[in-house]
């Protein structure tokens, strides 16, 4: 099925496309000829997927400055109230799935989980397609989970100390067990840029469709469980990197 570009990043390719393709085009051709492989520019500049994330990011460092202004103290408004109270329930589920000293991880896993669903949630206004709806978006995602948990194994227990744990509990086992480790540990990204990508454009791609036969009507139900899909996977986006903390910061006893 042939997929078509909404006004939105159309408009922003038209405006900032001229811009940004003299350097997309020698960034790319010089990674393309390291392979030895010519790079032919396509259209769009600025994939769709890129256009939404950014604006989803670009919401976010308006908004909740903004927010913050309002924030207070003695008389602590509504939307206050409630990012307290989530602060609080996050900071407390990390400290039963990390253990002791968990919360100090919170503002990573926050502002992924929320990014995450934000950007699952703006499939739901029109003109927008939810950027986690893209694959490549899930797997930048991914990676820097990725990346994060195995840097602070690093920091916390030295190089040679993080690896040893891939090795089990007994020195005779390693052979056996460090190729199970990385095999695993290699797993995690691909699991978690699978997960969110298929249930998003899933549900994305049936509202098309449903929205296609009887507008406005079919597709409330599927869009309704939408919302529903759009929160539990960004739940999901912030258990499962909590997981992989307490196993690479954990002390070994």
């Amino acid at each position: 099925m042939e997929e078509h570009s909404t006004w939105i990043a159309e408009t922003v390719n038209r405006w900032l496309g001229p811009l940004i393709a003299p350097a997309k085009v020698a960034v790319l051709t010089a990674i393309y000829g390291w392979f030895g492989k010519p790079y032919v520019p396509g259209d769009p500049v600025i994939p769709e997927h890129v256009v939404f994330a950014c604006i989803v990011f670009l919401a976010c460092c308006i908004f909740f400055p903004l927010v913050r202004l309002t924030f207070s103290v003695e008389k602590p408004g509504r939307f206050q109230q409630g990012l307290e109270l989530f602060v609080e329930a996050l900071g407390s589920q990390m400290e039963d799935i990390i253990g002791h000293g968990g919360k100090r991880y919170l503002p990573m896993v926050a502002t992924i989980g929320l990014f995450v669903l934000l950007m699952n949630l703006s499939g739901q206004i029109p003109g927008f397609k939810p950027p986690t709806g893209n694959i490549n978006v899930t797997a930048g995602c991914a990676l820097c989970v990725f990346v994060y948990y195995n840097y602070l194994g690093v920091r916390k227990r030295g190089l040679i100390g993080y690896l040893k744990h891939f090795a089990g509990p007994v020195w005779w086992l390693a052979p056996l067990m460090m190729p199970i480790e990385f095999i695993s540990h290699l797993a995690r990204p691909f699991s978690l840029t699978v997960r969110l990508f298929a249930n998003i454009f899933g549900e994305h791609l049936i509202v098309g469709v449903f929205f296609g036969l009887i507008p406005f009507l079919l597709p409330l139900p599927i869009m309704v469980l939408g919302l529903f899909t759009a929160l539990l996977q960004a739940f999901i986006f912030m258990v499962l990197p909590m997981v992989y903390i307490q196993g690479a910061v954990a002390e070994e006893h």
